[in-house]
């Protein structure tokens, strides 16, 4: 299902990361000064302390190099402007570094995973009780997103599909709003607009990602020439994400009530949506995790959905169209179009104290 909005979105970014390749790959230049993207979400809150409570800067120094955490409002623009060349570094997920940068033709690495979504993403449904209700209706997501592989999940779980809905795309940024909207039947959404919605009259959450655990990865994502060049930038975010994660561990309450605020809901808001978001808080978590077996195989369940959706770009014949390097030299898809790649060399610097 590829909507013109998608089309047009792919040939923008296609025209920006081609213009960036002819003006001599920034990205893949030694350099000391780096920014990466995020987007609010109680998964990558701790980029916001980190470079707010000097974190980012003290492992930066410690390397040489200036990074910048830069916000941006709407989620999968981040992720164009990163394919695009704008940023070093993005989070998002792992479905979405598969179907934008990589489908994309950008080669990016994951270099930590954070978490997986354990009930941070859900489809609400307004005035109905049972997801099988969602039958005829038009859904409002995120499309061709996370969220979207959330809906043909639950549809699975209830005998349905895609074809037995309709899809109506949605910015992240105005989910909520469009709740109150009489028009408005069913969405899905993530964290913290999820918590917002659930609270609102009418809205019944009949479907989530404690559902399919481990397979909605949260994923700071670097560019593979960047970090080939600049092995430090890895360094200094890894070493500045799991700082911050042993305060969240210690349940240090100055960083909790900062990142509470700063994602725009209180302190207890804040717990609630980490209860339901599986934080690898230990490095050593994270690292099991990225050489599980079940790794390649979600990813391979992803890669399918992407390409039945149209999504894996330009030329895919088949789901192994954009290849995929994991740890101990496991692959799925197209040795020769190999873009996306799960590394454990950064996390495993953590998790041994090497940083």
């Amino acid at each position: 299902m590829t909507s013109i909005f998608n089309s047009v979105l792919k040939l923008c970014v296609a025209s920006m990361v081609a213009t960036t390749m002819m003006s001599g790959s920034l990205m893949a230049q030694t350099k000391e000064k780096f920014q990466v993207a995020w987007t609010i979400y109680v998964g990558w809150m701790p980029w916001d302390y980190a470079q707010q409570s000097g974190i980012i800067d003290k492992w930066a120094k410690k390397y040489g190099i200036q990074i910048e955490m830069v916000q941006v409002n709407d989620y999968v623009e981040s992720i164009n402007q990163y394919t695009a060349g704008k940023f070093d570094g993005c989070v998002m997920t792992n479905m979405d570094a598969l179907t934008i940068p990589a489908a994309g033709g950008v080669d990016s690495t994951a270099v930590i995973i954070g978490d997986f979504s354990n009930g941070n993403d859900g489809i609400i449904l307004k005035n109905k009780k049972s997801l099988a209700e969602i039958k005829g209706q038009n859904v409002n997501l995120v499309e061709l997103s996370v969220s979207h592989y959330l809906l043909a999940r639950g549809l699975e779980s209830v005998g349905l599909k895609e074809k037995d809905i309709k899809v109506v795309n949605t910015s992240d940024a105005d989910i909520v709003a469009a709740f109150a909207s009489p028009e408005l039947t069913s969405l899905v959404t993530w964290n913290p607009q999820l918590s917002e919605i659930k609270g609102m009259k009418g809205a019944s959450l009949v479907f989530d990602s404690s559902k399919i655990p481990g397979e909605i990865i949260d994923m700071l994502v670097l560019n593979t020439e960047t970090i080939k060049e600049n092995p430090k930038l890895a360094k200094a975010l890894t070493g500045a994400w799991y700082e911050v994660m042993g305060l969240m561990k210690n349940k240090d309450a100055k960083a909790i009530a900062a990142m509470a605020k700063a994602s725009g809901t209180d302190v207890a808001g804040f717990n609630s949506q980490l209860k339901t978001t599986n934080m690898f808080y230990d490095a050593k978590d994270a690292l099991k995790f990225t050489l599980s077996a079940e790794l390649p195989k979600t990813m391979q369940k992803v890669s399918e959905f992407s390409y039945e959706h149209g999504i894996l770009g330009d030329g895919a014949k088949d789901a192994t169209f954009v290849g995929m390097a994991f740890p101990n030299g496991k692959t799925y898809g197209s040795t020769g179009n190999m873009k996306l790649r799960f590394t454990d060399e950064y996390m495993k610097l953590a998790a041994e104290g090497k940083l």
